[in-house]
């Protein structure tokens, strides 16, 4: 026989409505009493009815996760299963399970994010991304539905949106600055696709720091490609047919970064005793490459940690104000950068 919140409710020595609460992981209910009811829960093998409580409050228990592009291409870079590892957790501290969109086009993702919201798929949604000319966040804002955004909006009144983001022009600006530091003043910029917002930041950042040093931005040294390895591979090719190629390169992610060592190591050029490189990211990868890379640490799991419980306090208390947060990077130093051979010489 199934047990009951009465008999929870007995064993906690609570009322069944402080069980419900719980369950429910109501803001109202201290955390100790939460910990006595989750005991008196698992000591009985009492289960929510999740499908019942749906019904009865118009909730569903579940976060719909949004990415830029189908979990085939997305999960290729190791930036998504970090980010989601963050949210997951979160999420099942709180209770909540997880629906994640499979779309591969900017349509299909809106039409697929309509369905979240207008056939009640899920309670609020995490946003991956922040695209130029987005379709689905004025749409949410325009649902007043909840939602947060992992990212910078772009074209949006900030005033209406949630959002954890890293600062992503002055870690851009940081980087160049280092080599710039290391006497290189031929430095490439390998950035992402330019449809998406943190790929305008940090190539914003590279020209702001190059311009401090007083040094002209070349555009043939700026390459934009998906941050896949094969995109690193082939902006390494544009990049190095250049009269006078870069002696350093920023490289938007480690998995194109990878692609860069890779392809660099075909044409006979050592990494960094040819070309001095920091990426972003600091995903395992990074520190497993050959050599280790210099990247920036911009903590992907505690954006979508952050990301996800600022949608629960949206979940429960509908009237919370916008939230902004930014979580700081780190510059991790390892073996992917040295002295300008020129510098070192001057």
């Amino acid at each position: 026989m199934a047990v009951t919140i009465k008999e929870v409710a007995k064993r906690a020595n609570v009322a069944p409505s402080t069980v419900s609460r719980v369950i429910a992981n109501s803001s109202r209910i201290s955390e100790k009493t939460k910990e006595r009811v989750r005991e008196a829960m698992t000591e009985l093998g009492y289960h929510p009815n999740y499908n019942a409580r749906s019904l009865a409050n118009k909730s569903t228990k579940t976060i719909g996760i949004v990415m830029p592009n189908s979990a085939k291409v997305s999960f290729q870079n190791p930036f998504f299963p970090e980010v989601i590892r963050g949210i997951s957790m979160k999420a099942y501290q709180s209770g909540y399970g997880l629906y994640l969109s499979t779309g591969h086009t900017e349509e299909e993702i809106l039409e697929e994010v309509k369905q979240m919201v207008f056939g009640g798929r899920v309670d609020g949604i995490v946003l991956l991304y922040s695209r130029v000319n987005d379709q689905v966040m004025p749409f949410l804002i325009e649902q007043k539905f909840p939602f947060v955004l992992i990212g910078r909006p772009y074209q949006v009144d900030e005033s209406l949106v949630t959002y954890v983001n890293n600062d992503n022009f002055k870690a851009a600006k940081l980087v160049t600055e280092y080599l710039l530091l290391l006497g290189h003043e031929k430095i490439g910029f390998i950035g992402g696709n330019l449809d998406f917002v943190v790929t305008i930041d940090h190539m914003n950042g590279y020209e702001q720091a190059l311009k401090n040093a007083n040094i002209t931005v070349n555009e043939s040294y700026k390459v934009y490609h998906d941050e896949l390895k094969e995109g690193g591979q082939d902006a390494v090719i544009e990049l190095m047919s250049n009269e006078h190629p870069p002696t350093a390169l920023i490289v938007a992610d480690d998995i194109m970064t990878f692609g860069v060592i890779r392809m660099l190591e075909d044409m006979n050029m050592k990494v960094p005793h040819d070309m001095s490189i920091v990426s972003f990211n600091n995903v395992m990868i990074s520190e497993l490459s050959s050599p280790p890379m210099t990247t920036v640490d911009i903590h992907i799991y505690d954006l979508g940690f952050k990301a996800t419980e600022l949608l629960m306090h949206q979940l429960e208390d509908p009237t919370i104000g916008v939230e902004h947060v930014i979580i700081p990077h780190k510059l991790v130093k390892r073996q992917t950068c040295k002295l300008d051979h020129g510098a070192s010489r001057g």
